[in-house]
């Protein structure tokens, strides 16, 4: 699955991916390699000049810019947890990059115990098989919110969600029923191994979920409910254009920030700067990112 790699950012093929101690937990932050998307997705509320500011700032051209995708790898004792697949070659072509960086550290995708789904959008769920339709993580068994299931898996899917959802809804039931039979469903609250709970952040998709490492004043792997560590944290306020549910996702992406810039929140995001580790501080009526 190697591809040219002349026009990746810095961090998505690192020689030495980041690594983090917390608690219990050994977190390696992989990379899938990274997605471009158009400013009508990354700031639909922007102003033109702020929009051709914000995409410049992430390195893109005057209609998108690329953002990177980070995997967390943990491993709590005998566990080897992954926090989604990335895209396999479901999504772009300058993703799907995760089984070979999993090679690069010399991990075995069948040593895998446990895989979680933040959510089913093709760049999170689609490299759960591989080329010839087998599951890459074979030994694992997954895990996803039961309202995600729900949602993406109504038959009824073509009538009751609008054309712009229906090939997602595809990829999503693709990668669910490819691992029907190893799959465990979850709710808020639930814990995936001691210490690992499952947290609510609804509104990017219906079942979106994050989940909370205990320890070190807790670790919170958000998935896409904070989009970009410059975009939402600057603009708060802004929609996204891939949520499905735009204003609940707003206010708890608003909540969640106010949360960890209270609390002093340890946040890894899944589409920020690599590694997309750090904090939230305030910032007049925004934030910023701090990495650490």
């Amino acid at each position: 699955m190697t591809r040219d790699n002349e026009k990746l950012p810095p961090g998505v093929l690192a020689g030495g991916f980041h690594k983090l101690k917390h608690g219990l937990f050994d977190v390696t932050i992989l990379s899938d390699g990274f997605i471009t998307l158009p400013s009508s997705i990354l700031a639909p509320d922007g102003t033109p000049e702020e929009t051709s500011s914000i995409l410049g700032r992430l390195g893109g051209d005057t209609d998108s810019a690329p953002l990177q995708t980070n995997i967390p790898l943990i491993r709590r004792g005998s566990d080897l947890i992954l926090i989604d697949t990335g895209a396999g070659a479901n999504f772009q072509s300058s993703d799907g990059r995760l089984a070979d960086n999993l090679s690069l550290i010399g991990v075995d995708p069948a040593s895998i115990t446990k895989v979680v789904f933040t959510h089913v959008h093709p760049d999170h769920s689609g490299g759960t098989t591989k080329d010839d339709g087998f599951l890459l993580f074979p030994n694992a068994q997954y895990y996803v919110n039961d309202a995600e299931w729900s949602f993406w898996t109504d038959p009824d899917y073509e009538r009751k969600m609008p054309d712009v959802l229906h090939d997602f809804a595809r990829g999503a039931q693709r990668d669910l029923f490819a691992v029907k039979d190893k799959l465990t469903m979850v709710r808020p609250g639930d814990e995936i191994v001691s210490g690992m709970k499952v947290v609510s952040t609804r509104g990017h998709t219906p079942g979106h979920i994050s989940l909370e490492l205990s320890g070190d004043g807790n670790l919170l792997i958000a998935g896409d409910v904070i989009p970009n560590n410059i975009i939402s944290f600057e603009n708060p306020r802004w929609h996204f254009g891939f949520d499905t549910e735009p204003e609940v996702a707003l206010t708890n992406r608003a909540a969640l920030l106010d949360k960890a810039a209270t609390e002093k929140l340890r946040i890894l995001g899944y589409h920020w700067t690599y590694p997309g580790v750090g904090y939230v501080e305030r910032n007049g009526s925004a934030y910023r990112f701090v990495r650490g």
